[in-house]
């Protein structure tokens, strides 16, 4: 009896690959069936020297959440590929990465309908004050029947604009008009044949110019890519335009809001409240006025932070990484390496 028969050969070659953000036990034992590996998390002060000499020989990266730029990849010359446990790639030198011939690989799909959950719950949460009336009963401030001030706002029925349309915006856009009855509308750089790609959404999901989508719509959620175009997008402008009474939600990149403005809107302009899963700086600072606000329901970058999503993200990231360095075609590619 062939003993090996079930067993995959090894590569001729065992490469080098860092891993910069903690994987699931079963996938790192994937990468370390075949490869050499080495586990350094860059965050950790005690395993930041162990980082720095991985990447002079690394020729595979895998993790998340921590900005690669050209002088980290000037210390890493053999490395031909990073695969990222993420959707957003905002974190890693675009440029940089084409002009060393080094490929990206990230995660989209897996996380669409975790995160789409995300975001629609902070819609219901900011509209109806959940975070406030849950700790008015937590604190034991709950003694008899609430009044109007404490009232919050239907959901059903009202506008809903989303702010970018690609795969998470049309999630929430199901969410919204086949569960709630919302109108939506949607801004994107192209406008999406929905009659024909979202033959569900037909009727009930319309392309609507910036401007206008942000004077009509009752919420208005942010669910864009950050780059240089979307950076600081809403402002003092921008959030003027919304009109009286709407609730803003971010849940794509904190980067993509001028906080302040944001802060302005809620204490002095017409804006009602704010669901927010993302921050200019992550953690939120403890002095950042966002995080006590009345009218800001926080979360803690929760987007696709479950169980089954993070492995889902998990898996396909670790079987990029594989396939790159062995020479496929990886699943999921970014950017090629190609300038």
């Amino acid at each position: 009896m062939n003993v090996t028969a079930n067993v995959p050969a090894l590569p001729a070659v065992r490469k080098k690959v860092l891993v910069f953000r903690e994987l699931p036990p079963d996938q790192l034992a994937r990468l370390q069936a075949v490869h050499e590996v080495t586990v350094a998390n860059p965050r950790l002060p005690g395993q930041l020297a162990a980082f720095h000499a991985a990447l002079t020989s690394a020729e595979g990266m895998i993790g998340s959440s921590y900005a690669i730029h050209e002088s980290l990849l000037a210390s890493a010359p053999q490395l031909k590929v990073i695969s990222s446990v993420s959707v957003g790639v905002d974190n890693y030198d675009l440029p940089a990465l084409a002009a060393r011939g080094i490929m990206l690989c990230h995660t989209p799909g897996v996380l669409t309908e975790t995160t789409a959950d995300t975001i629609f719950s902070l819609i219901m949460a900011s509209s109806r004050r959940l975070m406030e009336l849950a700790s008015h009963v937590r604190e034991g401030r709950w003694t008899r029947n609430i009044g109007e001030d404490l009232f919050g706002w239907d959901v059903h029925g009202k506008t809903l604009g989303i702010l970018g349309f690609g795969r998470i915006g049309q999630a929430v856009a199901r969410r919204a008009a086949l569960g709630f009855n919302m109108p939506v509308l949607y801004h994107s750089r192209r406008p999406v044949d929905v009659a024909h790609e979202l033959p569900e959404l037909a009727g009930k999901a319309t392309h609507t110019p910036f401007d206008e989508l942000l004077q009509r719509a009752d919420i208005v959620a942010a669910v864009l890519p950050l780059s240089k175009e979307t950076r600081g997008l809403m402002g003092s402008r921008e959030f003027g335009l919304m009109k009286p009474g709407a609730i803003f939600i971010n849940g794509a990149r904190g980067a993509i809001v001028q906080e302040d403005a944001l802060l302005h809107a809620l204490d002095h302009g017409t804006l009602r409240a704010a669901g927010l899963d993302v921050f200019a700086t992550e953690p939120l600072p403890m002095d950042s006025l966002l995080r006590t606000h009345p009218k800001v329901t926080a979360l803690p970058h929760i987007g696709s932070a479950t169980f089954e999503t993070r492995h889902a993200m998990a898996v396909l990231a670790t079987s990029n990484l594989l396939q790159a360095l062995a020479g496929e075609r990886p699943a999921a590619v970014f950017a090629t390496g190609s300038s």
